[in-house]
């Protein structure tokens, strides 16, 4: 599955120095009232609170930039720069209130019947992904999710009422995600939301530290580590590069669209049998039908021509900056861990060859991308996964404050 993901205006940095620094405001409506409990969080990391009975809060946090995100339910979503480097000011966060209320109307209107109940299984599938992590992941208030599907474009999109709640029984986090959007064509995925991480109790067992790490190692959060770090070798990646190139024993799309029509024209008479042997086509029925066949082949090829790729090929500076920069696309071996057998099986029972090592493509959409110090894209919306990572999607993932434990 191809997969894109990101977490909307999302900056964030591991300072050098230890020190901390405090965050402190209030959050009151555009009528200047005082919005008590409302949810006051740093982006995708492990940093939150909520306002007090005066509507003010106080983070203290690590050396960085971030992004606060403030959330009250009828309001929208507000999301303001942080960085702790410049002077400190109390902070006064005005919200507004919620527009868009034909969603709401909608949502209220949902029907949780079997289309319903279908959907939600699609949709907990592609967003939590396969893996035996995403087993002990689970939606608490799953009735919030309303679905749409377009039977012309083949596209399930979900939208929410309120924030997911998300408990990970393995990492040992409860997990609020505002969902922004989320579309599923076919095998593509796309979401994206805000995300705060709690940790389900204050002493850390022993399982989620173990499954942290196990979910943290070949990742891309740990691959853009290692990357930045230049310990690709040591971490256990092999960097590959290919080309993907238009499938020639495939036909274009015009022609498989014009056999259609012809066959569905012959169809009316007398039903065509498309399975049959053709070595060669002698009516233009004949050619339609060999052209539906070989329809079934891949739309593209891919062709390594690089192995080892060098850290010049992948990365370039640019002042402070390190940005990921490569000619076509990448893939990524990780060889200190197989593959879970539920990649194996795949999505519709189609069996994998083992390979012993994780395989994952990196495939950048617009370009060069900033890499920050945390191993995340600065616009990871520039960028889509395909193989393992797609594989991992959600339930996989950690707060970007996560550090694993040296031994």
């Amino acid at each position: 599955m191809k997969v894109y993901f990101f977490i909307p205006l999302f900056l964030f940095s591991f300072g050098k120095i230890i020190a901390q620094t405090n965050i402190k405001g209030k959050i009151i409506s555009a009528k200047s009232e005082i919005l008590e409990g409302a949810s006051v969080f740093l982006n995708n990391t492990t940093f939150g609170t909520i306002s007090d009975e005066k509507g003010e809060f106080q983070l203290k946090i690590k050396e960085g930039n971030y992004v606060l995100v403030v959330s009250y339910l009828g309001f929208k979503t507000q999301q303001i720069k942080i960085n702790t480097s410049e002077k400190s000011k109390f902070l006064v966060i005005k919200l507004l209130p919620e527009t868009n209320l034909l969603n709401e109307v909608v949502i209220e209107k949902t029907k949780y019947d079997e289309d319903w109940k279908y959907n939600l299984s699609r949709f907990k599938q592609a967003f939590l992904g396969r893996s035996k992590l995403a087993n002990d992941c689970i939606i608490l208030n799953e009735k919030t999710l309303h679905f749409n599907y377009n039977f012309k474009t083949q596209a399930l999109t979900a939208t929410t009422k309120e924030p997911l709640k998300i408990k990970h029984k393995s990492l040992g986090y409860l997990i609020t995600y505002d969902l922004l959007d989320f579309t599923l064509v076919q095998n593509k995925l796309f979401f994206s939301g805000y995300a705060r991480y709690e940790n389900l109790k204050k002493s850390i067992k022993s399982k989620w530290k173990k499954n942290r790490l196990e979910a943290y190692n070949g990742s891309q959060m740990h691959f853009l580590r290692s990357l930045r770090n230049k310990s690709l070798k040591d971490d256990g990646f092999i960097v590959n590069q290919f080309k993907r190139v238009l499938n020639p024993d495939r036909p274009s799309n015009e022609k498989i669209k014009l056999a259609r029509e012809l066959i569905q024209l012959h169809n009316y008479n007398t039903p065509i049998d498309l399975s049959k042997n053709i070595s060669l086509p002698i009516t233009p029925l004949d050619s339609a039908i060999v052209i539906i066949q070989k329809s079934n082949a891949p739309k593209y090829r891919d062709y390594l021509y690089k192995t080892n790729v060098e850290y010049k090929e992948m990365m370039k500076s640019q002042g402070k900056n390190l940005l990921l920069d490569f000619e076509n696309h990448l893939s990524v071996i990780y060889t200190k861990e197989p593959e879970e057998n539920n990649y194996l099986v795949g999505m519709f029972g189609k069996h994998k060859k083992a390979t012993g090592v994780q395989t994952s493509n990196i495939v950048l959409i617009n370009g060069k991308v900033v890499i920050d110090e945390s191993g995340v894209p600065a616009k990871p919306n520039s960028l889509f996964n395909e193989g393992y990572w797609g594989f991992e999607s959600f339930a996989n993932m950690l707060p970007l404050d996560y550090q694993p434990v040296k031994n």
